[in-house]
């Protein structure tokens, strides 16, 4: 792969510390959610993730709306991120809810989500590692 940019980020004491963007604009307190015994106190990984997946899914979407001649520009994208235990350690597994502009119809959209599956760096790293479930709403 060609890099066209690298993100750098550096977090301390894992995930009841600080995560820091070498670049200073991301300055984040980390902290256990109550679900996994912690006091809710700071985002944790899974948040960060599915924030990630859903802003570059959603751009994903926008790239290959625009090479359709279709605006989804108003479309929204939803990320959800569970940990879980699996096997000795733990796994992750998302859920994507995309609702498309009601402009769009569905066979459309459908094609245009499918098509953005294929060109979004997080489904493309995430693909045959971890489940990801995508539903239009």
């Amino acid at each position: 792969m060609d890099a066209l940019y690298t993100a750098v980020a550096t977090a301390t004491h894992g995930r009841e510390g600080r995560a820091v963007s070498s670049d200073g604009v991301l300055d984040l307190a980390l902290g256990m959610p109550q679900a996994l015994g912690g006091n809710g106190q700071g985002t944790n990984p899974e948040q960060l993730f599915a924030a990630g997946y859903a802003a570059c899914f959603g751009s994903a979407l926008g790239l290959v709306g625009r090479a359709a001649k279709v605006d989804v520009s108003d479309a929204a994208v939803t990320a959800e991120v569970s940990i879980g235990k699996q096997g000795e350690g733990f796994g992750l597994a998302v859920s994507l809810r995309v609702e498309l502009p009601d402009s769009v119809d569905e066979a459309t959209g459908r094609k245009l989500v499918e098509q953005a599956h294929q060109v979004c760096p997080y489904s493309n790293a995430t693909r045959g590692n971890i489940e990801v479930d995508i539903v239009i709403e």
